[in-house]
Order: C-alpha cells, then sequence, then structure tokens
C-alpha cells in the first residue's frame, strides 16, 4: 500500500450522509494484471486508469459530498477474497488507521458485495461505502429537479434491494402480523424488501409519465426545425463551462466531480444564423453503476435524439485516453457509435492548461488526423477554438440536409409562415413583384412535405 495521505480537517462538518462527522478514510484496491482475475477497464484493450490517478477520482468523489479525507491509499491485489475482497493483513492494517483518524466511514473504491460490506463494517467499527454507494451518494445531493431525485431514488432502492441478503442479521428477525408490512411468520428482510419493491414499482410509473411528457416535448420540438446538439464526457471534463460559453448562460459550472446532474436545454445560433438547440448532460464515469444508466435512459434519451453530439474531453487531465474509452463504452451500451464522425464531434477542451510544448503536441495530432475526425482544441475558459466549433457543428448539421430554393407568392402569407416554422432560413430577398423568395435548408424528413407544398421548388 502506498503511504496514506493526510489532510487538514475541513471546518465545515457533513451535513448529511453516511458519516456522522465526515471523517473518512478512501482506499483504492488495485488488482495486479498477474493477479486471478481480470484487469479493471470497460473492455478488452482499452485504456485502463493508472492506480493513483484511480485514487485522485475517489478523494475527489468522497470530496464531492463534503466528506473530509484524513487518509488514502492503494491497496495491490493478487487476488480478490470472497469475504472482504482485500486480504486480512491489508484489513488490520487499515482498522489501525481508522482508529487512529477516528474515521467513521471508509470508501472502497470497487464494487463490494453485500457480505464483503459487512465483513470490512465489522473489523474497522465504521460504515463501509463501496464505489457505486458512494456514486448514488452524490447523484442524490446533486439532483434538483422531480425528476432527476425520481431517478436517483429508483438507482438507489434498485442497488439496495440487491443488498438484501440473509448475511445481514439486523434483518432476519420476524415480524407479527401487523399493518401492511406482512401476516404472521413474515421475516424483516422480506418485509423490507416488499416495501422496495412497491416503491421501485410507483418511482417506475411516475418515470413512464415523465418520459411521456419529454417525448411530447420533444416531437413538440421536431415540429420546429431545430436540430439537437448533445453535450457528453466524462464528469468534470469542462461540459457545463463550454454550455455557457455557447449559450451565455449560468448554468452551474464548478471543479467538482458531477457539478451537473439534471439536464439543461438552451437554443444558441450558428454562425450563418440557424438555430440549435444545445444540451448539457450528466457527466460520465468509470464503472458508472448499471442501475443509473438504466435510471437516466430517459434523460439520455436526448443524446439518442441528438443531430450532432459534442464529446468533450479534458484533454491536459493525465488519464484522457482512459476517460474516453470509458465514456465510448457507455455511448455504446446507449446505442450510439462514438467513432460514428458524421454525429460524433471531440472536442479537446482545457487547452489553457497545457504548457507550449503539450499545446504543439496536442496540434500535430489534430494536424495529422482525417479531416472527417479530426478534433477540435478548445478552452471552454478563454473561449480559444470556439467559433471553429460552432462552424464544425454546422458543417455536420449541413451535411446531412437539403438545400431548396423556393418562391412564394405575396399572396401565399400562410405558406411563407409554414416555412419559417418547419425550416431552416438562410437567405431571404424580397422581389420587386411582392413574392418572396428564400433559399432553406431542410430536413430530410421534411424535403417531401416542401415539395409536396411549394412545387416549383428547386434543388
Amino acid at each position: 500500500m502506498s503511504a496514506p495521505r493526510r489532510k487538514a480537517d475541513v471546518t465545515t462538518p457533513l451535513p448529511e450522509g453516511p458519516g456522522a462527522s465526515g471523517r473518512a478514510v478512501v482506499l483504492v484496491p488495485h488488482l495486479n494484471r498477474r493477479g486471478n482475475g481480470a484487469p479493471r477497464g470497460p473492455g478488452e484493450g482499452a485504456p485502463t486508469r493508472t492506480p493513483e490517478a484511480r485514487l485522485e477520482e475517489a478523494v475527489g468523489l468522497a470530496a464531492a459530498i463534503d466528506l473530509d479525507v484524513v487518509a488514502s491509499g492503494i491497496v495491490l491485489l493478487q487476488e480478490i477474497r470472497p469475504s472482504t475482497y482485500i486480504g486480512k493483513g491489508k484489513v488490520d492494517e487499515f482498522a489501525g488507521i481508522v482508529r487512529a483518524e477516528e474515521a467513521e466511514l471508509v470508501v472502497v473504491d470497487a464494487a463490494l458485495s453485500p457480505v464483503q460490506q459487512r465483513n470490512l463494517e465489522k473489523a474497522w467499527s465504521c460504515k463501509v461505502l463501496d464505489r457505486t454507494g458512494l456514486i448514488l451518494e452524490i447523484f442524490g445531493r446533486r439532483a434538483r429537479t422531480a425528476e432527476g431525485t425520481l431517478q436517483v431514488e429508483l438507482a438507489h432502492l434498485t442497488w439496495q434491494k440487491s443488498r438484501l441478503v440473509r448475511s445481514w442479521t439486523h434483518l432476519e428477525r420476524q415480524r407479527g402480523g401487523f399493518g401492511f408490512l406482512g401476516g404472521p411468520g413474515e421475516t424483516q428482510i422480506e418485509a423490507d424488501r416488499r416495501v422496495i419493491g412497491e416503491r421501485i414499482f410507483k418511482i417506475e410509473r411516475e418515470l413512464e409519465q415523465v418520459k411521456r411528457t419529454r417525448g411530447l416535448h420533444r416531437k413538440s420540438r421536431k415540429a420546429v426545425p431545430y436540430p439537437i446538439v448533445a453535450l457528453v464526457g466524462y464528469t468534470n471534463a469542462g461540459k457545463s463551462t463550454l454550455f455557457n460559453r455557447l449559450t451565455r448562460s449560468e448554468v452551474l459550472a464548478a471543479d467538482m466531480l458531477f457539478a451537473t446532474l439534471d439536464p439543461t436545454l438552451r437554443s444558441i445560433e450558428l454562425p450563418h444564423g440557424a438555430k440549435v438547440i444545445l444540451s448539457d448532460t450528466v457527466g460520465f464515469i468509470s464503472d458508472l453503476p448499471t442501475a443509473l444508466v438504466a435510471a437516466f435512459r430517459a434523460t439520455l434519451e436526448e443524446v439518442l435524439e441528438a443531430d450532432v453530439i459534442l464529446h468533450v474531453r479534458d484533454i491536459s487531465h493525465g488519464d484522457t485516453e482512459a476517460q474516453a474509452s470509458d465514456v465510448a463504452a457507455i455511448l455504446k451500451e446507449l446505442g450510439v457509435n462514438a467513432e460514428d464522425s458524421r454525429r460524433v464531434i471531440e472536442v479537446w477542451n482545457k487547452v489553457d492548461e497545457l504548457d507550449e510544448e503539450a499545446r504543439a503536441r496536442m496540434a500535430e495530432v489534430t494536424r495529422r488526423t482525417p479531416a472527417a475526425r479530426r478534433p477540435l482544441l478548445v478552452s471552454a475558459m478563454t473561449g480559444e477554438g470556439v467559433d471553429d466549433l460552432l462552424a464544425a457543428v454546422e458543417a455536420r448539421i449541413a451535411a446531412g440536409r437539403t438545400l431548396l430554393s423556393v418562391t412564394v407568392s405575396p399572396s401565399d402569407g400562410e405558406g411563407l409562415h409554414w416555412l419559417y416554422e418547419h425550416t431552416e432560413v438562410l437567405g431571404r430577398r424580397d422581389e420587386e413583384d411582392g413574392s418572396v423568395s428564400l433559399d432553406l435548408r431542410v430536413p430530410p424528413e421534411r424535403a417531401a412535405a416542401v415539395a409536396r407544398r411549394f412545387p416549383a421548388a428547386a434543388e
């Protein structure tokens, strides 16, 4: 194990959550490639994160819920122990650290089984939170809208239900036959499982209504010819800062993990006047709990429906390749191919944080990349490269659309209004006879409707 790091106490106490005092120890188990198990990573051959980078991220996750990380370290493993995940020697070592630091919470950056979690809690005499539980806790703090709160609760209950196993002795006691919680002979674990199941069913029904409402909003947006541009990327890659730069709005943008949870939509104008809807989405992270991906699928449908996807990367981060691989894996799970250059643009953000040598190297990499797949160097903080980004978005949108010229007679005011509502008007000329000549850009699904209404329309 690397030497535990010490930090000064944070004066702000943990207002809520698993630790009463907020004093926490963070440990990162790292399985050697030669150990009896698969290396951590989103796929075979994918870039994997260094143990040091994982430790930095885990400490950042703990800080995201105001935990005071008083010690942290990396535990090298040759194999995963079924009972405690890490070996007995390391369990005893960390028990001493927990006592010495008076920690009331240990964060283990791994997916612990209920048995492993229970055994570690017994050994350390404190609460233990694994990576999934920590991310759920963060999401619970960040959710602001009713939909976001429901999605987080659904994910948390689904995870909690999987924890109700016979090893939890406090759930073994028998209940009597009073109230709606069960009849004679029903154990507490069975009652808890049933109550959780009922709540999950209720939330799923509410989210179905949210999904229908979102679908209606999406349908109404499709009636207006505004393409959708979605921002995706690893958490803390700078998506919200870029969103604010492009939209001139004030969405929360902070140097913290999962600063944005609930999606935000704004309209922006491209260089030649066309409008698009820009969507800021929740940040992705490695080993994102499956329950969270499922719960937020309704929100992430904005990504599925997007005409253009901007994959924002923190190019100054040491593990940017591994982060990009994690994002690609989650997009694939959603049914989006991150390699589709017709739809996905890589945005290499935070170039302002690179030194001159690194900037020159990145510029050379982009120059040698074929134009169709060329990433864009951008600084959301300073605005560098933003004009090129908007031009690239406009080019992607234009590539799949038809250019038409239409002349509208002076008496067809309704038709003129229809064109403005259902197409992109790129140019207008008012003729001497009162007619109006328009240059239009039309999505493929609407070209036939324009041709029916205006048979003289020409490409």
